[in-house]
């Protein structure tokens, strides 16, 4: 018998469960951190990991009023895909030269705009569509990253958006920043950036601009920073549970709780002796006479290999430890003088109140940070919602 057709929990070798009730719980949550702000839910890279149309959609049903991507075709897919209210909006950031503006100013996408070449492809996608296109300034208040620099190129782009405003061809709907050490409480950063984009706020107010929305706080300032709120916040990973550092708390500490559970189910078990080499390079050796469990998920469904030897998983109420290199498709755990069946199931991470791993126990073994453990599970392994 196929191990499709083994038991009908088992059909998967491999599934990230999204307990979407979390997820609507963790946007409430969130919303009470920021009661006098909007909420935009960040679902970009396809809400890191967890499935942007089924989020998106949780998420504005717990009360989120703006929607995050960070590319254009993310925006577009959603707006067409996801069945949303005409009133939720859609922001989009990271443009390139040539991108598909005509088409997001047709969708009422609101599109960030950094610098002048931007405002003079939307404001030519504007006249080509006939409609006046939703555009939110960015301002680089210090994370050399994105947006416009203080001084004259944000005087110089401030002016033109206004003229652009006063042809009809676009509205400044929105001015943002984005902070560069929110995750480091006490940063010296975090303050130099408020007050710069309080500065350049209000140059842009000074000259006529009367945005909708200003907003700066991403995950972190969102649960840590009330003077940073503003009139709408952006919590990306937050919303899914998992703390954006370890320095400022737990999800628990916050009222939050992960949303993606990855499990996987033992494709073999056999016993070896001592000595016995595992994997590539053997860089683990068997102690003794033991027990091998293989789980079929390895770097190809994003389980990082930098976790070898050390990524932890639940096999049979047990933590175990990864041995030896993961590979590919594969890797495989020590599991002693326990025997469970194949198609036990092997739990990577979860909530953590179920004794399993949690995404910051694979992020430490890894030496990466949570955002990356769980957006990095890639399209092989299915999701699979609950609590919808």
């Amino acid at each position: 018998m196929s191990e499709t057709a083994a038991r009908p929990d088992a059909t998967l070798r491999a599934r990230a469960e999204i307990d979407l009730a979390a997820l609507r719980a963790n946007v409430r949550a969130l919303r009470e951190r920021a009661p006098g702000a909007a909420l935009m839910a960040v679902v970009k890279a396809d809400a890191y990991g967890h499935g942007a149309v089924p989020c998106a959609r949780a998420a504005v049903e717990a009360g989120a009023t703006w929607l995050g991507t960070a590319t254009p075709q993310e925006a577009l897919a959603l707006r067409a895909e996801a069945g949303l209210p005409d009133d939720v909006r859609i922001m989009c950031w990271l443009w390139t030269p040539g991108g598909p503006w005509r088409e997001a100013v047709e969708a009422r996408l609101d599109v960030s705009v950094s610098g002048m070449w931007a405002l003079d492809e939307v404001t030519g996608a504007a006249r080509a569509a006939g409609l006046p296109a939703r555009v939110q300034l960015k301002a680089d208040t210090g994370l050399g990253r994105g947006g416009c620099q203080p001084g004259e190129d944000w005087e110089e782009l401030v002016r033109a958006a206004l003229r652009a405003e006063h042809e009809g061809l676009l509205r400044v709907t929105g001015l943002w920043s984005h902070f560069a050490c929110a995750d480091e409480p006490g940063h010296p950063s975090i303050a130099a950036q408020l007050t710069r984009f309080r500065e350049m706020t209000a140059y842009a107010e000074a000259q006529g601009l009367r945005p909708e929305v200003r907003h700066i706080a991403n995950s972190p300032a969102t649960l840590t920073l009330p003077d940073s709120h503003f009139d709408l916040v952006r919590p990306g990973i937050a919303m899914y549970g998992v703390s954006p550092s370890p320095e400022i708390g737990a999800p628990a500490d916050f009222g939050l709780r992960p949303v993606m559970t990855l499990s996987a189910s033992l494709a073999l078990v056999k016993r070896v002796p001592g000595g016995h080499g595992v994997s590539y390079g053997h860089h683990y050796t068997t102690a003794g006479e033991t027990t091998l469990g293989l789980v079929p998920l390895g770097y190809a469904d994003g389980v990082p290999r930098h976790a070898s030897s050390a990524g932890p998983v639940l096999v049979a109420g047990k933590w175990r430890t990864v041995a030896g290199r993961i590979a590919m498709d594969q890797f495989v755990v020590d599991l002693g003088g326990d025997l469970p069946e194949p198609g036990a199931e092997v739990v990577l991470f979860g909530p953590g109140d179920g004794g399993e791993p949690t995404a910051e126990d694979w992020a430490r073994a890894a030496g990466t940070i949570g955002y990356e453990i769980v957006t990095r599970i890639g399209t092989r392994v299915p999701r699979v919602y609950v609590n919808e």
